[in-house]
């Protein structure tokens, strides 16, 4: 088992640094021996990597990522399998178009 690196880049200006302690909460109780990093980012940005392989970019898709989708692919990337995204997402329930 290699070491698995998680890394989100998110924008605080938008609040979503809960957002990023949610999901790592959710992580590191699915995956205890996995490391999670955090930094601020590009406005609107909630990206997701596993081992630097993009899974999920809120950027493209205007959602979060499915928190057990992401958990599996973790798993994966765990057992040596090859990470492959995207990651399922979220549904979004508060878009609002003006």
């Amino acid at each position: 088992m290699e070491n698995i690196t998680v890394e989100v880049e998110y924008c605080n200006k938008c609040g979503y640094f809960l957002k990023f302690e949610e999901l790592k909460q959710h992580i590191t109780e699915q995956h205890s021996d996995i490391e999670v990093v955090g930094r601020e980012g590009r406005r609107g940005s909630f990206e997701v990597k596993i081992n630097d392989s993009l899974v999920h970019s809120k950027l493209q898709t205007l959602a979060y990522p499915d928190y057990a989708d992401l958990a599996n692919l973790i798993g994966d990337a765990k057992l040596g399998k090859e990470v492959k995204g995207p990651c399922k997402q979220q549904p979004i329930t508060s878009c609002v178009v003006a």
